[in-house]
């Protein structure tokens, strides 16, 4: 894989932060703020109800159901926003399913990044298995910034440290591009990480140099002085080496 030339900044003037008014999105909500006010960006807070179901003709002067649900969905989305200060945001209501929503909005508003929170109910190997979040990230044409529950939420939110997988032997260029430009912005550490799993023991020091020249050689010189790039192998399967490297050094 050939090395990225330099790192180019990233504009994101408008971030997408869909939301279904729980807690997981309340986490999430402090980083989509963090990178609005770093890169000056519109947040565009949505929330998709369901599709309209198939209604039989309302002859009483009652407000139909669906006209409560929207009204409902308007409050929250209302009181969600609240929180916001001085950003610039936009509440988006829409109906539908998130599969059309989504990419609709993204290319309606010309979205530069999504940011979603995740309940992560089924462990890291799972998170995004059969979730609103695995839809959103299927269908978006853009990067999607996805926020575990087990995140702590804050409201000067930082970016310190930045864990970067990377597979040598796959196209990572498009993921290594937005992690360098991300943390040139934040002034953020870039840890590269590649997972070996199953190498003998007799055969760890030389394919770990090996890896970490590899890893080195996609990074551009000038994210030497920038980010300060570091380089890690593990030999434990990827989900694992993850888990076990943001937990030993936080990001």
């Amino acid at each position: 894989m050939p090395t990225i030339p330099h790192v180019v900044r990233h504009s994101l003037k408008n971030i997408l932060f869909p939301t279904d008014f729980r807690p997981a999105s309340s986490v999430a909500l402090a980083l989509a703020l963090a990178l609005a006010r770093t890169y000056g960006s519109t947040l565009l807070l949505a929330h998709a109800m369901s599709p309209e179901p198939h209604r039989q003709l309302i002859t009483d002067r009652l407000a139909a159901p669906d006209d409560r649900l929207r009204e409902d969905a308007r409050h929250k989305l209302s009181n969600f926003t609240r929180s916001l200060g001085a950003t610039s945001f936009k509440g988006l209501l829409e109906q539908g399913d998130l599969e059309a929503v989504i990419p609709s909005i993204i290319h309606d508003h010309d979205v530069d990044l999504v940011v979603l929170g995740t309940h992560g109910r089924r462990g890291v190997s799972k998170l995004m298995v059969g979730s609103d979040a695995e839809r959103i990230y299927r269908s978006a044409s853009c990067p999607v910034f996805t926020v575990g529950s087990g995140v702590h939420s804050s409201v000067d939110w930082k970016l310190n440290r930045i864990l970067c997988p990377v597979a040598v032997a796959e196209d990572s260029e498009p993921v290594l591009h937005y992690a360098l430009a991300l943390a040139e912005e934040s002034q953020a550490e870039l840890v590269g990480l590649q997972a070996i799993p199953l190498v003998p023991w007799q055969h760890h020091a030389v394919v770990q140099e090996r890896s970490r020249c590899a890893l080195e050689s996609l990074m551009p010189a000038d994210a030497q002085d920038g980010c300060k790039p570091e380089y890690l192998v593990r030999w434990e399967h990827p989900v694992e080496a993850i888990r076990q490297t943001s937990s030993a050094s936080p990001t």
